[in-house]
């Protein structure tokens, strides 16, 4: 916040009522004449008393519903002549001279439909608020300024803040920057849908819309303005009928139409104009209806878009989808942290989805347990809370692998101390290559295979059945691999004539 804020305006304060509403004879609107010349000079002294050279455009705005238009709009906003690129220069960040900031000035004394904020962070600050009332900060006192606004019949008065100042929607909201993870995410949702419509918001109340597909999304991002807000949305519909059908009863929609020569527009409309707006579109080769309401029509995901050096410096805010929610969520994990979810569903495939935080995470089969399972509901049922480590998170697919037995103590370096044990269980499966022996008394033991050339049993004999008891000798344990080597052949010859066995499952 600068140290010095003055209202510089037309309004002699003795014309003000005890309420402090001025009810004298100055007119709300500009006289496009020397008062309004008066104004620009105030603003060009207090700019050279700040010795401030340029000004940049911060949270630039079209439209006139700042100030509700209470002069007619004038084609261009009046911004005509005042960039070299035209209206596109006009954006969050555009550096301008004092003789460019003045005319924005005058434009917005004239509520001809440009607004924005005239900043030089830290120093200096011009804001235009309603009725002609303008707001001017420095960070030095001005004295020079103040008489020279004095003596143009303008009258400056110290206050502590501008009402104007930029303050967030909401301060905790974290915004999406449009950064690398942005873009690999949108490469991915194209190539998923093969095309997806991207909205550029470079000021407020002004939309240009892109179709984006593998071939052109590369150009569409080099040509983006600066600081734009971006949204991307779903694919228009190319049954047209059906984008009139979506048409409301009533409410102002955003109408977004393509052409036949490729080319996309759009206009905000109401009730009153939905029969013109059937007849436009009757030609398109495509289109969608965009509710204007807060809440509605949400686009997939947003961000803003950074400066050139990675720092996202626009203060736009956009409205949070659920997708931007689950972005910022997953900016909050990191690769082996722990954490606690309710199993959402078990999935026919046997993928475990598990609610952490409002996202929904999965836990794939290997990562239920170190032990043998059925089925995924021998693990886990929907509904238990249960607690697991982040595996990765992967945020072009928006995706986080969970494990549930990364949080428990790994029993194969047990087993491996077992090397050497004649054990007895039972026979789970009978396989080409040999048997399976359950080593552990417990239904989700651990089972080890005894080779047909560790069996008793001369080859072809059909004489181990499932279910059968067999005494084996623990012969060797793979820990990366998982496996258990059993050998009954080995085990006869450990065990003592006429003794038992020297362990048991």
């Amino acid at each position: 916040m600068l140290p010095y804020v003055y209202r510089v305006t037309k309004y002699d304060p003795a014309d003000r009522d005890r309420h402090g509403y001025y009810d004298g004879p100055e007119p709300s609107t500009s006289d496009h004449g020397p008062v309004e010349a008066a104004y620009l000079r105030a603003v060009a002294a207090f700019a050279e008393d700040t010795g401030i050279e340029q000004l940049a455009i911060r949270e630039p705005q079209l439209g006139g519903f700042v100030h509700f238009g209470l002069e007619p709009p004038v084609d261009g906003y009046g911004l005509a002549g005042l960039f070299p690129a035209g209206p596109a220069g006009f954006h969050d960040g555009a550096l301008v001279s004092i003789p460019v900031a003045t005319e924005l000035v005058r434009a917005m004394l004239r509520d001809n439909g440009a607004w924005c904020r005239l900043e030089a962070e830290g120093a200096f600050t011009v804001h235009v608020g309603w009725d002609q009332y303008l707001y001017i900060g420095s960070n030095l006192p001005c004295e020079a300024a103040l008489a020279r606004s004095r003596a143009l019949g303008l009258f400056p008065e110290r206050l502590d803040a501008s009402p104007y100042d930029f303050a967030p929607d909401d301060p905790t909201y974290v915004q999406r920057p449009a950064d690398a993870d942005f873009w690999a995410r949108l490469h991915w949702t194209v190539s998923t849908h093969r095309a997806v419509f991207l909205e550029e918001i470079s000021a407020s109340n002004a939309s240009r819309w892109h179709r984006l597909t593998r071939d052109t999304i590369e150009t569409v991002r080099s040509q983006l303005a600066p600081r734009a807000q971006l949204a991307v949305w779903p694919d228009l519909l190319t049954d047209v009928d059906k984008a009139v059908a979506a048409l409301p009863d009533e409410g102002l929609v955003e109408v977004i139409r393509e052409g036949e020569d490729g080319q996309i527009t759009s206009m905000i409309v109401d009730e009153t104009q939905f029969e013109a707006v059937t007849a436009q579109l009757a030609g398109a080769r495509a289109a969608g209806v965009v509710s204007m309401y807060a809440g509605e029509d949400l686009p997939s995901f947003t961000a803003v878009l950074p400066d050139r050096d990675g720092v996202l410096r626009a203060r736009w805010q956009t409205e949070p989808t659920p997708g931007d929610r689950d972005w910022a969520f997953l900016k909050t994990l990191r690769r082996g942290q722990v954490v606690t979810g309710t199993v959402t569903r078990i999935a026919d495939f046997g993928v475990t989805f598990v609610d952490i935080g409002g996202f929904t995470a999965m836990i794939d089969i290997p990562e239920l347990s170190w032990r043998p399972f059925g089925h995924p509901s021998d693990v886990v049922s929907v509904g238990q809370e249960v607690t697991a480590e982040v595996l990765d998170i992967d945020m072009v697919r928006e995706r986080v692998p969970l494990s549930l037995r990364a949080v428990q103590e790994d029993p194969w370096p047990q087993v491996a101390r077992r090397i050497g044990q004649v054990v007895t269980g039972p026979v789970t499966r009978i396989l080409p290559q040999g048997v399976l022996v359950r080593v552990e008394d417990r239904d989700d033991g651990f089972e080890g295979l005894v080779h047909t050339s560790e069996l008793d049993a001369s080859p072809g004999e059909n004489v181990v059945e499932v279910g059968d008891a067999l005494t084996v000798k623990i012969i060797g344990v793979d820990v990366a691999r998982r496996r258990v080597s059993l050998s009954q052949t080995q085990a006869r010859a450990t065990r003592p004539e006429g003794g038992s066995e020297s362990g048991s499952a």
